[in-house]
């Protein structure tokens, strides 16, 4: 555990029985709409082609009202640790699980949108205190962003990728953990890609499920799944990315949504499991359903809806189009995840890049539908950056 100071104190996640109470009479007195007009198609993406479909967040909904455990939750956050600290005027909130391991190597993970430090959250005691004797070991740090769940919101902008990614430095140094290595994905992978760019005297190296390359890059010599990313790559932004210009150029008018009812925004988030996660017809095909609603009830619970999706506000498309990462790098690009780039595209950002897989399943949140694997892979990739440093 962290030497707790003034700069760094505990904190407990506990919502109160009223908030509880709330929530569950709030998702009673629902107003729904009418049924998707593609209701009945068979089982399969096409079912979800106007979004949620209304029997399958009917169901849940009355799950999330008479039979999910929030406590449950807080409990597990209880267990691995949880932490404030103050950077830049701001309040952090921070999960840090120490290991026992004597060899642990500093490890900090960045989540993203419309995630939570809940994508974690079922690999960090693996991570920390690894079953198998010989499997490497970390002192694992998992940062809330600014702006969701127990971290302050800003009151102001400039709190984009580079500000959060220097923040994440000053926090592990507060830490004692002077060099680190670092992972993240969707948001956390282009925080981490700043990390890598901007800090190389602080981060060993990084991994990452989340590539960006340099603009204007051309397609000849990709091989044909490559040019493939980027038809699909192009197709999302183009035809299924509305939510993010929405919170890119209006994410207070959302906002209101997302803060006053549950069950918008269970269903703006929902969506997002859905067509980001490698199923075929449902989320819960690779998520459970309390994970899901783990990382929904605290977004409700913090009233983050509005300052969450500011993110994309301060940083969308605002990665430094010259930034070069040069510390060892190790990059997944999993089938099912949106946006995946080509390593010929990736090599011209990250300039040693020591590990690149490409596995047979997963998705956007690889550490939630496949987390034995994600474990595995981030292994491996952070084995491949530390021999590439001796």
């Amino acid at each position: 555990m962290p030497l707790l100071t003034s700069d760094v104190q505990a904190f407990d996640a506990h919502a109160s029985d009223a908030d509880l109470d709330d929530l569950r009479a709030r998702l009673a007195a629902a107003r729904l709409p009418e049924a998707e007009t593609v209701y009945g198609a068979a089982p399969g993406p096409g079912r979800w082609e106007q979004g949620v479909p209304l029997a399958d967040l009917v169901e849940l909904v009355n799950y999330w009202r008479t039979g999910y455990n929030w406590r449950s939750f807080e409990e597990r956050l209880h267990r691995i640790g949880q932490f404030r600290t103050t950077i830049d005027g701001l309040g952090i909130h921070f999960l840090h699980r120490r290991s026992a391991r004597a060899d642990a190597t500093p490890l900090i993970l960045t989540h993203g949108w419309p995630d939570s430090i809940a994508r974690f959250i079922d690999v960090v005691e693996e991570l920390a205190d690894p079953k198998a004797a010989d499997a490497p070991a970390f002192h694992v740090v998992v940062p809330s962003l600014p702006g969701f769940g127990y971290s302050d919101k800003p009151a102001a902008t400039g709190w984009g990728t580079e500000k959060i990614a220097a923040a994440w430095v000053e926090l592990m140094g507060r830490l004692g953990y002077g060099k680190f290595l670092a992972h993240g994905g969707d948001w956390g992978g282009n925080i981490t890609t700043v990390l890598g760019g901007r800090f190389p005297a602080h981060v060993i190296g990084i991994h990452t499920t989340f590539a960006e390359a340099p603009p204007g890059m051309a397609t000849d010599g990709l091989t044909a799944i490559e040019r493939a990313w980027t038809v699909e790559t192009h197709d999302f932004w183009r035809h299924r990315a509305a939510y993010a210009k929405q919170q890119a150029t209006r994410p207070q008018t959302i906002g209101y949504s997302l803060v006053d009812s549950p069950v918008g925004l269970l269903a703006w988030i929902l969506d997002k499991f859905a067509e980001w996660s490698d199923t075929e017809d449902s989320p819960f095909e690779r998520i459970s359903r309390d994970r899901v609603l783990d990382d929904v009830t605290l977004y409700w619970l913090t009233r983050t809806g509005a300052s969450a999706a500011r993110i994309y506000y301060e940083s969308h498309n605002s990665l430094d189009p010259e930034l070069r990462v040069d510390v060892p790098s190790a990059l997944t690009m999993y089938p099912r995840d949106v946006e995946k780039c080509p390593r010929p595209w990736a090599q011209e950002r990250y300039r040693q890049i020591v590990r690149w897989r490409t596995p047979e399943i997963g998705g956007h949140f690889p550490a939630l539908e496949v987390p034995e694997y994600f474990v595995e892979d981030l292994r491996e990739g952070i084995a491949a950056v530390l021999a590439a440093t001796r």
